[in-house]
């Protein structure tokens, strides 16, 4: 990697970082998180999940969030659809883009979605051509890339053919996820060089780490490593998957910003404004986060992640 090097950090605090918490945090305290996130370079943040609040009670208050979060030039909200239903609330609350999950196992998805991996694929289909018609973003993530917690290993040919599916449906952006944090740095460069070969050159891609075990920031220099230049992160590792038993959250926004900014990556992102971020999270939500950089702070002490670097 050349200091000249730039990845783009989607933040995923105020959706993916809440929806498993107990604590429900308050629309207004939603929105200090996102504008918190704005004041320390967030371009791409994922506001919130249009799911059905009785399975995701963290969410319930997705259309109040999205009326009252205030808009920036430059950034772009993102909100997690499921559905048909869903997809018409997120375009009705003036989301700039949405993501789709599709599972790459059956178990998991019929856990996660209701439905099975194929008829999910098929509803993603349509939910993103629906969108990109309306002008919208688009992203596929792809669940449980790396393994699952009900099937176990998910095998390069199963994720090849779950690509192969998903391909077809034309999203802007396709994301892998290790949602139960199980990759190590090898999976990643194989499955990154897999999802390429299947996706070619045209589609971006994205890469979506939980640090269950500790891997998130080796995982992290490993996607990009191979050439995987946006990246999803959390702040203060905030997070998890209310139906992935014992999945934690992703990898610390913070502590990715310090190990690029150490590299000489640049992520757009102020290291000072997002371990501030992480402190006050950490406060509201009454619970000690994972991420590293809230309690052993930058080096040398004091220094500054810069914003534009």
């Amino acid at each position: 990697m050349s200091p000249e090097s730039r990845v783009d950090v989607i933040e995923m605090a105020p959706r993916d970082g809440l929806q498993n918490e107990a604590t429900l945090l308050s629309t207004e305290d939603k929105v200090e998180l996102v504008e918190r996130a704005v004041r320390a370079g967030a371009r791409r943040i994922e506001v919130t999940s249009f799911a059905n609040p009785k399975r995701v009670p963290q969410m319930a208050d997705a259309d109040e969030l999205m009326a009252a979060v205030p808009r920036h030039e430059g950034v772009s909200y993102a909100g997690l659809v499921m559905n048909r239903r869903g997809l018409d609330r997120a375009l009705a609350a003036g989301v700039d883009e949405v993501d789709v999950v599709v599972v790459a196992t059956d178990t998991f998805c019929r856990r996660n979605q209701g439905v099975d991996t194929a008829e999910m694929v098929a509803a993603a289909t349509g939910i993103v051509a629906e969108a990109r018609a309306a002008g919208m973003f688009t992203t596929i993530t792809v669940g449980a890339a790396f393994g699952c917690p009900f099937e176990g290993e998910v095998s390069p040919a199963r994720l090849r053919d779950v690509l192969d599916r998903v391909a077809d449906a034309g999203a802007d952006e396709l994301s892998l996820a290790d949602t139960i944090g199980v990759a190590v740095p090898t999976d990643v460069a194989a499955r990154f060089a897999l999802a390429r070969d299947v996706v070619g050159d045209d589609v971006a891609l994205r890469v979506h780490l939980h640090d269950t075990r500790h891997t998130g920031v080796a995982n992290a220099v490993a996607a990009v490593q191979a050439g995987v230049t946006r990246l999803d992160a959390s702040i203060g590792g905030a997070g998890g998957c209310p139906f992935a038993p014992n999945a934690t959250g992703n990898v610390a926004t913070e502590d990715l910003v310090y190990l690029f900014d150490r590299m000489g990556v640049a992520t757009g992102l102020d290291l000072d404004e997002v371990t501030d971020a992480a402190g006050w999270l950490e406060g509201r939500l009454d619970k000690h986060l994972p991420g590293a950089l809230l309690r052993a702070g930058g080096f040398p002490a004091g220094a500054r992640g810069p914003l534009s670097r």
